[in-house]
C-alpha cells in the first residue's frame, strides 16, 4: 500500500517564527497544539517530514550544532506525544546561492521522494509562506496554508493570484480536518 506523506514547514507552522531567526533550542518554542497535531497525524497513518529553509546557518546567526539541538527538541517533543517525524530536511544556503533545495524551489520535496523508499499515494505540503506554497506547486504536491506565522500575509497574496488552496487556522485545525476525512487520507 502506498504511503500518505505530510511535509511541514518548520518556522511559523510548528514553532513560533522570528524575523531575527530562531537561533537556539531555547528560542525554539512550539506553537500551541502543533506537537499534538503531528502526533495525531502520525498515529492515523501519515508519514511526517519537515522541509525548512535555514539561511541563518549561512548568515552565521547560529551553528549547525544549534540547528541540530532545535531539531532534537522537536523530535523529543513529538516522540513524547506519541508521534514520529521521519526526517527533517533543511536548506542551509544563503538566499543568493541559487541552490535547488531552497524553497520556493522544490529540491527538498524531491529529496523526500528519493529518501522515502515506498510508493507515495499523496504528498501534502503545509506551510505559512508564499515560498512554501510555490514549492508545493513546483514539487507537484497538494499545497496547504496555515494562518500562523506569515499565513495571513500569504493568504492575501494567494487571493491576489486567485489561487484556491485549502486554508486552516493552524496545524491543529489542519490535522483535525485531515484525520476526520477518514481512511482515504491516510496510508
Amino acid at each position: 500500500m502506498a504511503d500518505s506523506i505530510i511535509v511541514l514547514d518548520r518556522d511559523g507552522v510548528i514553532n513560533i517564527d522570528s524575523p531575527d531567526y530562531i537561533k537556539s533550542a531555547e528560542e525554539w518554542i512550539p506553537l500551541p497544539g502543533s506537537i499534538a497535531a503531528i502526533a495525531s497525524l502520525y498515529r492515523t497513518g501519515h508519514k511526517i517530514y519537515v522541509a525548512t529553509n535555514q539561511a541563518g546557518l549561512a548568515r552565521k546567526r547560529f551553528s549547525l550544532a544549534d540547528l541540530e539541538a532545535m531539531h532534537a527538541k522537536l523530535h523529543r517533543l513529538v516522540n513524547e506525544a506519541g508521534g514520529q517525524i521521519e526526517r527533517v530536511f533543511y536548506c542551509p544556503h544563503h538566499p543568493d546561492a541559487e541552490c535547488e533545495c531552497r524553497k520556493p524551489r522544490p529540491g527538498m520535496l524531491q529529496q523526500i521522494r528519493q529518501y522515502h523508499s515506498r510508493p507515495i499515494a499523496s504528498l501534502t505540503f503545509v506551510g505559512d509562506s508564499v515560498k512554501d506554497i510555490d514549492a508545493a506547486i513546483a514539487g507537484d504536491c497538494e499545497p496547504v496554508l496555515v494562518l500562523t506565522g506569515n499565513g495571513e500575509a500569504t493568504r492575501a497574496v494567494m487571493n491576489q493570484r486567485a489561487l484556491a488552496i485549502p486554508v486552516y487556522s493552524d496545524l491543529a485545525a489542519f490535522a483535525k480536518a485531515r484525520i476526520n476525512a477518514g481512511p482515504s487520507s491516510a496510508r
